[in-house]
C-alpha cells in the first residue's frame, strides 16, 4: 500500500484537476444530479470543500449546533454553502489548505478517497472523463477492498472477486464483478451504476453504510 506520506502531491492535484474540469461546467450541470442521492453538484463541492472555508474552531461549533450528527452537519452544510458562487466553490477546490487536509484519522489516504469518489459523484452523471489518474484508482481500489475502506459504506465484498477491465488490478477470490475502475469504486460506495457497465451479480450490502 502505498505510503501515506507519499499522498499529499496526489491529493493537491486530484483537487486541482477536479476544479479544471468543473471551472468551465455550465449552470444547469452545476444544478446537476450527483450520485449522492438528494445532492446536486453543487451540494457536492461544497461539501467536499467544507475545511477550506471553516476553521477546526467553526467546525466544531457547526457540529455542537447539529447534537454531534455528523450526517445532519454534512447535509446542512452542504445545501447551505452550495448557494455560494461558483467561482468561491471552484476557488475552495484550489485552496491550499484543501490540498493539505486530511480527515481525522484517516490522513493523506482518507483525503485521497475522499475527493476521488465525491469526483466521481459529479463527473459520473455529467458524462465526462474522471479527474483522477490511473494511480489514484489503485489506491482508492485498494483502499476499498484490502484497507476495509467498503465496510464504512456498509458494503460487503467476501467470497467476491473484483477485477478492474481498464486497469492491472484485481482482487479476491470467488464470483467475479468486473468493470471499470470507476464503476468498481462506485459500487464499494454504494452508488448505482448504470445498466451494462459491470459484469456479474450485484454487491450485497452488510449495513446502511455512509455516502459522504
Amino acid at each position: 500500500m502505498t505510503d501515506d506520506a507519499d499522498l499529499q502531491p496526489v491529493v493537491a492535484a486530484e483537487f486541482l484537476a477536479l476544479a479544471d474540469r468543473l471551472a468551465s461546467a455550465s449552470e444547469s450541470e452545476w444544478e446537476s444530479p450527483s450520485l449522492c442521492e438528494g445532492w446536486r453538484v453543487r451540494d457536492v463541492i461544497a461539501h467536499l470543500t467544507m475545511a477550506a472555508r471553516y476553521s477546526e474552531e467553526q467546525f466544531m461549533a457547526e457540529l455542537k449546533r447539529c447534537d454531534f450528527d455528523f450526517t445532519r452537519l454534512s447535509n446542512e452544510i452542504a445545501h447551505r454553502d452550495a448557494e455560494l458562487p461558483v467561482a468561491e466553490l471552484v476557488a475552495n477546490l484550489r485552496a491550499d489548505t484543501m490540498h493539505h487536509w486530511i480527515p481525522p484519522g484517516g490522513g493523506y489516504h482518507g483525503a485521497l478517497n475522499h475527493v476521488a469518489i465525491h469526483g466521481l459523484d459529479v463527473t459520473v452523471p455529467l458524462g465526462v472523463p474522471r479527474c483522477s489518474t490511473d494511480g489514484t484508482m489503485r489506491v482508492v481500489l485498494d483502499d476499498l477492498t484490502q484497507g476495509g475502506g467498503h465496510a464504512h459504506f456498509g458494503i460487503d465484498i467476501q467470497g467476491r472477486s473484483l477485477h478492474a477491465r481498464d486497469l492491472d488490478w484485481s482482487y479476491g477470490s470467488g464470483p467475479a464483478l468486473r468493470g471499470a475502475a470507476e464503476d468498481l469504486v462506485l459500487m464499494m460506495c454504494g452508488r448505482k451504476v448504470g445498466v451494462g457497465r459491470v459484469e456479474g451479480s450485484p454487491l450485497g450490502r452488510s449495513g446502511p453504510g455512509q455516502t459522504a
